[in-house]
């Protein structure tokens, strides 16, 4: 699958970022009708049982929704958290085999293993990356796309600003490159553009969204921040993350605590971890364009409206100035 077979079913260059206890089917199922890729974490369902009614759910949907309407769906997605820690990977791989899941994207981690898998059915391997040196262990393994998460970002983040990560990485890479970092609007996905990404990568928007499993305090705690709210720590999970600064303060994490840096262990996030993510909410500095909460096709209306709007006013500039 080359960029334009993957891109025809799109209305915006965007991808629905999967997100731990966030993302789930009704969200991917949502996104996709509307024109974007939507992708949910293997682990947001406790089993790989679990993991592969979900998969069976959103195809079934997406495809009756087609035979009704005519029209087709953006592709799906699944994160795969491809660490030594994490027991699921091989039998998580296995299903998405099975079902020739469109896209896969690899986090903490990359193999050619997981990349000849997806390849022998004709899908996509996405990476994520925060550094050059992982960037080219993930070209080196055969991926079809990088996501760059820079500065900012909700969750696991990086913190290289996004013009000169871009710069450096097309020099050595010719494939999807992927913008992620504190991305909220449909302005915001046409400065991705024109930084020179294929895709933009957004997940905090995603949690204001009613199709989202967020709980209207986190959802309320998202409107109410600033970048000022946000925290970067690798207490939480062992590896950098941004959190709400309020959620840490309520689950009791001291400053020394925010300071420190955790254990890596991802078989966690299937017990003890899930919980501790439940009450302590990530999200990325792009908090400060969120003041609502909205069905994902109202807001990905609005946000085409933005990009429309934001192209334009580029074009005007180019003729103004070229």
């Amino acid at each position: 699958m080359d960029k334009n077979q993957f891109t025809e079913n799109l209305s915006l260059p965007l991808v629905a970022a999967p997100m731990f206890l966030i993302s789930g089917p009704e969200l991917v199922i949502e996104a996709c009708k509307n024109g974007i890729v939507g992708t949910f974490p293997a682990l947001n369902q406790r089993t790989t049982e679990g993991f592969e009614q979900w998969v069976v759910q959103i195809k079934t949907e997406l495809e009756a929704w087609e035979k009704q309407t005519g029209k087709k769906a953006a592709p799906f997605g699944v994160n795969l958290i491809v660490h030594f820690t994490n027991p699921r990977v091989e039998p998580d791989l296995q299903v998405c085999v099975k079902h020739k899941v469109p896209l896969i994207i690899t986090s903490l981690g990359t193999i050619s293993l997981v990349v000849d898998a997806v390849h022998s059915y004709g899908g996509l391997v996405f990476h994520d990356v925060i550094k050059r040196r992982h960037a080219e262990k993930a070209i080196e393994a055969g991926v079809d796309g990088l996501i760059l998460v820079c500065a900012g970002a909700g969750g696991h983040a990086g913190t290289l600003h996004p013009v000169p990560f871009i710069n450096e990485i097309k020099k050595i890479f010719d494939g999807f490159i992927l913008l992620s970092g504190s991305l909220s609007t449909g302005q915001d996905i046409a400065s991705a553009m024109q930084m020179g990404a294929d895709l933009a990568y957004m997940g905090t928007r995603f949690i204001n969204t009613t199709e989202s499993s967020a709980n209207k305090e986190y959802r309320d705690m998202i409107i109410d921040a600033q970048t000022k709210d946000v925290t970067y720590t690798a207490a939480i999970s062992g590896v950098s993350a941004n959190f709400l600064s309020k959620s840490l303060e309520n689950a009791g994490i001291t400053q020394q605590q925010i300071e420190s840096k955790g254990k890596v262990d991802f078989g966690k996030e299937l017990d003890t971890e899930a919980k501790a993510w439940k009450t302590i909410w990530s999200a990325g500095q792009g908090v400060t364009s969120i003041e609502d909460t909205l069905p994902v096709k109202q807001l990905l209306e609005r946000m085409k409206t933005e990009f429309s709007g934001a192209i334009s006013r580029q074009q005007d500039m180019a003729k103004k100035y070229l």
